[in-house]
């Protein structure tokens, strides 16, 4: 590929990374559900509040430890990466997303504040168990692997999915044998990369050649890794993928391969999960759910109630 166009390319990824662009007029709220990538392709991030008329929900909040109801502040870990899960907006410290909307509304359904730190993805749910966070977000899809040591409290239902550049051959990955020969770029430490790493021996099974797969801590690397082509496909969140494509030319969502519930993720045996499912599932009976996912254009990833550690989706 010609270094203009990657440069162009690298460009306008890294401003989508960054999300260096408020909403105006045609903002995603309007967009049609999982129209993620219509919305993206007009570089704009959804500013509007959504969360500030949440009120305290009673019945939620006497769910809590005694503890935590009284010193009214939890400390939560935020993975910040790209929309529409979390993203940073112009000012380069303020964070947006679904992730952030979602958990500053049940927050303030249960009357808490939240000390948010942002922190890279891989490092969360080890923190968890350390305790050095109560919570944390960072569109973290539910895995039985997880829940062995992770608690969870769903509020999405997102998964994995693939995007390649215009010119791949690739139409629909529906085994991962089809990715046999290629390079697979991805993001680490996430359910992405441990389905990659699992499934490799099938391709000498059936006698062809692995697929590589390369790993990134930025997700602006993992589209520069694609654009450049020392990846031939990535293999991301569906919500994230339609989005990303919209931002950028010469790539396309190619499709979903697997769908997983999405949740906050708490050390194991917090007694603080009956309290946030049950502010989750309060914003869905008051509308602050829906106007949440409208907002940010994916209606399509909404659960029906939110539930503790389910199992893991097959």
């Amino acid at each position: 590929m010609p270094r203009t166009r990657h440069t162009a390319a690298f460009a306008l990824i890294t401003v989508a990374a960054l999300a260096l662009t408020a909403c105006g007029s045609g903002d995603p709220a309007a967009a049609p559900a999982g129209a993620v990538g219509t919305a993206a392709a007009k570089g704009k991030i959804p500013t509007q509040d959504v969360v500030s008329s949440v009120r305290r929900n009673q019945a939620a909040a006497a769910l809590l430890p005694a503890g935590v109801r009284a010193s009214g502040t939890l400390t939560i870990a935020s993975s910040v990466g790209s929309p529409p899960g979390a993203t940073y907006l112009p000012d380069g410290k303020t964070v947006a997303g679904t992730d952030i909307d979602i958990a500053d509304a049940a927050a303030r359904a249960l009357g808490l504040r939240l000390k948010r730190e942002t922190a890279a993805f891989e490092a969360i749910l080890p923190a968890l168990d350390s305790g050095k966070y109560n919570l944390g977000t960072g569109n973290f899809g539910v895995t039985d692997e997880r829940r062995r040591t992770i608690d969870f409290v769903t509020y999405l239902n997102d998964g994995q999915g693939f995007a390649v550049r215009d010119d791949s051959k690739l139409t629909k990955v529906t085994d991962l044998t089809q990715l046999c020969g290629l390079t697979v770029g991805t993001a680490a430490g996430t359910t992405f990369e441990v389905t990659l790493e699992e499934n490799r021996h099938r391709c000498a099974d059936a006698d062809k050649r692995p697929y590589d797969v390369k790993t990134y801590s930025d997700p602006g690397a993992i589209w520069a890794s694609l654009q450049q082509g020392r990846s031939d496909v990535v293999m991301s969140t569906i919500n994230g993928l339609r989005y990303a494509v919209g931002q950028q030319e010469g790539v396309r969502f190619l499709n979903e391969f697997k769908r997983l519930d999405v949740g906050f993720a708490f050390k194991k045996g917090t007694p603080l999960a009956p309290a946030f499912q049950a502010a989750v599932n309060g914003l869905k009976a008051d509308g602050t759910y829906d106007r949440i996912l409208k907002k940010w254009g994916i209606g399509a990833s909404a659960i029906e109630t939110s539930q503790i550690s389910p199992p893991e989706i097959k």
